[in-house]
């Protein structure tokens, strides 16, 4: 009974770690970002979810395109998705609709974040000059990830962070093994999904918005074009 307790409280205390193990090791920081601009910046984790109103503002896009001699203007408005209202067997089902909800609208914004610094830190790679300055700077990556994204991990819950696994497949359109693959190399992916499986998570699940992620890819749409 002893050893179960002890068994018991590492697992609790472990599973933040999970999430930046397994999620956030390949975000790296881009040194481009002065101090200002980080002590200005609100992490999307740190941000009140609003049930009544868009997470995202919807976006209006003024623009003029030639047609033959003249100039016509135009504006391009976000898309609009329209669904059946949902329809909730009971109470329970109802709380889980909104706790999706509630979900989505919280980690969606870290899940484009994660897009776009991956995208930022592979530009950022191609810059140096060798493999042995790549490997270099990864190291110091994952130093700084630790530092910076340990405290930020912590104030999600382990629902919210098995499906950030989810939405960072579907913003960059590659599992979380495949990009800590692609950043650390196999045998640091092989770990980190091994580590990853201690916890009923894996870094290899993909997105399958047609199939069982159906109701998540419905609510990421609406929450995408502001409905939500």
């Amino acid at each position: 009974m002893r050893l179960w307790k002890i068994i018991t409280i590492f697992v609790a205390n472990m599973r933040y770690r999970f999430f930046l193990l397994s999620i956030l090791v390949f975000i790296a920081t881009v040194p481009t970002f002065s101090q200002n601009d980080k002590d200005e910046h609100i992490n999307p984790e740190d941000l009140e979810v609003d049930m009544d109103n868009p997470t995202f503002e919807p976006k209006v896009r003024v623009g003029k395109a030639l047609l033959g001699k003249d100039s016509v203007q135009y504006v391009e408005l976000n898309n609009v998705y329209v669904f059946p209202a949902p329809i909730f067997k009971n109470a329970e089902e109802r709380a889980a609709y909104n706790r999706l909800v509630y979900n989505v609208k919280k980690v969606l914004p870290i899940a484009k974040e994660v897009n776009r610094i991956i995208i930022e830190t592979y530009e950022y790679l191609q810059t140096l000059p060798n493999k042995k300055a790549k490997d270099e700077h990864m190291k110091r990556v994952e130093v700084s990830i630790k530092k910076e994204y340990t405290p930020r991990m912590k104030k999600l819950t382990y629902a919210q962070g098995k499906l950030l696994i989810k939405l960072v497949y579907r913003e960059c359109n590659s599992s979380a093994y495949g990009a800590i693959k692609a950043f650390l190399g196999p045998i640091r992916a092989g770990f980190y999904q091994a580590f990853a499986a201690l916890f009923g998570a894996s870094l290899t699940k993909k997105y399958d918005p047609n199939g069982v992620d159906r109701l998540t890819e419905r609510i990421v749409l609406q929450v995408e074009s502001g409905e939500l």
